[in-house]
């Protein structure tokens, strides 16, 4: 996973050993010496997360942390504040400021590593959510004023799987005193899993040191859950449990309490998670039931062209303004026609409908792929390389070929091809004025896919594209 990290401290051997850290990992490095330096380079660079020294001369990180969560434009970005403060009062105080964790130096690499690739899939999912609703605003069907700071926090549902009493006793006493949240407690998993069945819930809370079952293997059942995979799950554990808590946000945890749970970060904490859940909740609310009817195609679910010139533009400026290529890729069934004509539109129909469902599984979750009409498909895929982009389309192209589809033609099945044409537009070349054109450009590659034999991709700038070439 590609990322840009915002690195900022005053002293720059810290510097330096983070963004080694962090460049061994692949990561994209940006760093800043100061906090007006941080802020102007948020605003030049656009992480997708920020690791913020506290103690800074002039401006410091509970500061700059503060600005950014007031800003809607940068509320969004995780923030860790990374700081030689052990003390819980400064933790509670950074988290209260806006940022999503607090890791005291020496960093833990484990910790840190998985803390940034946590973050960044959160963080990933949100952009994609902000960028449809962008798109619904362009077409004035939704009002986009809103922050993830001014999501209100208090009088949730919290579930907390934990068979100590007392912190049960902690943790309830301080969320529905402070915050008057309904706390359920179950002491195993079954019971956890009885409680999810009748009720819906804004958080859970796992113990990782339940007596008699796995919390971590419990962490795991919860993501792939389907009532349960976006509801923020806070580990709670030991000093000594930190392998297994990376290994819990690599699962797809949220976030983690140690022991002794202090009260005040255990709330801000709950308040943070509660508060991304709610925003990112609206955000698809707003999107998907504005949106549904307007800018869908009826007969496969897909964005249909006209939504999908609007977000098209809006993609590009995203990525000129992140400094990221994009990708497009222009898809059409073979033979289409001769289907229709052989078999009836009813087949034709059920052919269009598998098309969209395997292309819409084979693309990573924050691409977007529409139906221009007919036949004729697009994808968007944001944050994409060269080599990437091919090996997308060529596992697309098998997708489509290595299966029969299931259908109401005679014999039950056909065997369906498409072809491929793309273009990964450069940063400096994403204009959104030039989108039809880059739109067209894709066309041209499938136009000569399609004069190549078919079940074929091009690509602009490589031509045919090699499947032995591709590793997958």
């Amino acid at each position: 996973m590609s990322a840009r990290v915002l690195v900022v401290d005053d002293i720059l051997p810290n510097v330096k050993l983070l963004e080694a850290k962090l460049l061994g990992e692949y990561y994209d490095v940006v760093t800043a010496q100061s906090g007006e330096e941080a802020l102007r380079k948020v605003t030049e660079t656009n992480p997708d997360i920020i690791l913020l020294d506290v103690m800074m001369p002039g401006m410091d990180g509970f500061e700059v942390c503060r600005r950014l969560k007031d800003d809607p434009k940068t509320a969004h970005i995780p923030v860790v504040m990374v700081t030689a403060l052990t003390d819980a009062q400064d933790r509670v105080k950074g988290l209260e400021s806006g940022a999503d964790d607090f890791l005291s130096k020496p960093v833990n690499d484990v910790a840190l590593m998985s803390r940034v690739r946590s973050l960044v899939r959160l963080k990933m999912t949100v952009d994609e959510w902000k960028a449809r609703e962008n798109t619904a605003s362009q077409l004035g069907v939704v009002d986009p004023n809103a922050s993830v700071m001014t999501m209100p926090t208090d009088n949730g549902s919290i579930l907390v799987v934990e068979d100590l009493s007392f912190e049960v006793t902690k943790i309830k006493d301080t969320l529905t005193t402070r915050d008057q949240h309904n706390v359920v407690v179950a002491e195993s998993g079954i019971q956890a899993l009885q409680a999810i069945g009748q009720n819906t819930f804004d958080m859970i809370i796992v113990s990782l040191n339940l007596k008699n079952e796995d919390g971590l293997r419990f962490c795991s059942h919860l993501r792939s859950n389907e009532k349960t995979r976006s509801t923020p799950i806070v580990m709670l554990g030991n000093d000594s449990d930190m392998p297994r808590i990376a290994q819990g946000l690599e699962l797809g945890a949220h976030d983690y309490i140690m022991r002794p749970i202090d009260r005040n970060e255990l709330l801000a904490r709950t308040r943070t998670q509660i508060r991304r859940k709610r925003f990112q909740e609206r955000l698809r609310a707003n999107y998907e039931i504005s949106l549904s009817m307007a800018l869908t195609d009826t007969l496969t679910g897909l964005y249909n062209r006209r939504y999908f010139e609007v977000h098209l533009q809006k993609m590009l400026e995203n990525a000129r303004f992140q400094r990221k290529s994009l990708g497009l890729l222009y898809m059409d069934i073979d033979h289409f026609k001769k289907i229709n004509d052989t078999h009836g539109h009813n087949v034709g129909d059920e052919v269009i409908k598998e098309f969209a469902n395997r292309i819409r599984d084979s693309l990573r979750s924050f691409d977007l792929v529409a139906r221009l009409g007919g036949e004729e498909f697009v994808a968007i895929m944001p944050d994409i390389n060269t080599k990437l982009a091919h090996q997308i389309a060529e596992r697309l192209r098998h997708a489509i070929a290595d299966r029969p589809f299931n259908c109401s033609a005679e014999g039950g099945s056909l065997n369906v091809t498409a072809s491929f044409g793309g273009t990964v537009v450069d940063p400096d070349q994403a204009d959104p004025n030039l989108s039809l054109e880059i739109l067209k450009r894709s066309d041209e590659q499938l136009y000569q896919a399609k004069n190549d034999g078919r079940n074929n991709v091009y690509f602009e700038g490589h031509g045919r594209i090699k499947p032995e070439d591709v590793v997958s």
